[in-house]
C-alpha cells in the first residue's frame, strides 16, 4: 500500500473531528489554566493551550500502514519467480532514482517510484491468490473422479431400475472433474497476465534507467508516470477479479477472470 503524505493524512474525517471536538477545546482550556496557575504570562498560557490542543489534533492524524513484508520464498514457482522479479524491478528502479540529477527530475522518479511499490505489492498479493488456488487445485483428483465416473456409468448402464443415489453421484464427480478443469483455466489466466505485467514492469523499470541517466528536465520523462499507473492499475484489477471469482466460487475460485 502506497504510503500518503502528511497533507493526505492531515486533511481528513478524523482531523477534523479532533480540531473542532469538545474534548479538545477543554484540552485547550486546561493548558491555559495551567500555564496561568504556574504564572505564565497571558501569551505563555494561550501557548501552552494551542499547544494542548494541537497535540490533540496531531493524535488524530491517521498512520500510514506499515508496508507489507513481501517473502517470495513462501510460495512455489512460477508465482516465485513473478515476485522475486518484481522485487528486483523496484529495487532497480530505486537505485534510477538515486543516480538521477537532483532536484524536481529525481523529486518526480520518487513520486513514479512510490507507485511502482504499489504495484510491486500488488504483484505479491495476486502471487499469493494464485498459490492458493493452485494448492486447492492439487486437492482434487481428476484421474480417481474419472476411474470412478467410468465405473458407475458401466454401472447405470448395467442397472434395469432407476437408482438416484446413483445418479446423483455421477453428477457430484462431473461437477468435482468441472471445477478442477476451470480452476486449471483460471491459474493459466492467471499466470500468463501476472507474467505479461511483471514484464511491463520490467520495461518501465529500464526506461527509468535511462531517463535518470540522460533527462534533466522533469517534462522529458515522457509519459513514464501514465504508462506506471496504467500497470499497476491493471495488476489491481487482475487481484480484484481473482477475489471476485474466488468469492463466487465458494472460496475455491471456480470461475476463470473475466467470465459471467
Amino acid at each position: 500500500m502506497a504510503r500518503l503524505k502528511l497533507r493526505d493524512r492531515f486533511f481528513t474525517p478524523p482531523v477534523a473531528r479532533a480540531m473542532t471536538s469538545p474534548a479538545g477545546i477543554l484540552l485547550a482550556g486546561a493548558g491555559v489554566a495551567a500555564g496561568i496557575l504556574v504564572g505564565l504570562p497571558a501569551a505563555g498560557a494561550a501557548a501552552l493551550g494551542a499547544a494542548a490542543w494541537a497535540a490533540r489534533v496531531a493524535a488524530a492524524v491517521p498512520r500510514n500502514p506499515r508496508p507489507e513484508r513481501i517473502d517470495p520464498f513462501t510460495l512455489q514457482d512460477p508465482w516465485r519467480q513473478f515476485v522475486r522479479e518484481a522485487l528486483q524491478s523496484r529495487n532497480q528502479f530505486a537505485q534510477a532514482v538515486r543516480q538521477a540529477r537532483g532536484g524536481p527530475l529525481r523529486d518526480r522518479l520518487a513520486e513514479i517510484g512510490e507507485r511502482l511499490g504499489t504495484g510491486v505489492e500488488e504483484s505479491w498479493r495476486i502471487a499469493r491468490a494464485g498459490q492458493a488456488l493452485t494448492d486447492a487445485r492439487r486437492s482434487i483428483d481428476v484421474a480417481q473422479a474419472g476411474a470412478q465416473l467410468v465405473e458407475l456409468h458401466d454401472t447405470r448402464n448395467r442397472s434395469r431400475q432407476a437408482d438416484r443415489t446413483l445418479d446423483e453421484t455421477i453428477q457430484a464427480l462431473e461437477a468435482q472433474i468441472d471445477t478442477a478443469r476451470r480452476m486449471d483455466e483460471v491459474i493459466e489466466q492467471t499466470r500468463a497476465r501476472l507474467r505479461l505485467l511483471d514484464a511491463r514492469l520490467d520495461e518501465a523499470v529500464t526506461r527509468a534507467i535511462e531517463l535518470s541517466a540522460r533527462a534533466e528536465r522533469v517534462d522529458e520523462l515522457g509519459g513514464l508516470g501514465q504508462d506506471v499507473d496504467s500497470l499497476v492499475n491493471e495488476l489491481e484489477a487482475l487481484r480484484l477479479g481473482l477475489a471476485e471469482t474466488d468469492e463466487a466460487g465458494g472460496g475455491q475460485g471456480l470461475a476463470a477472470p473475466g467470465s459471467a
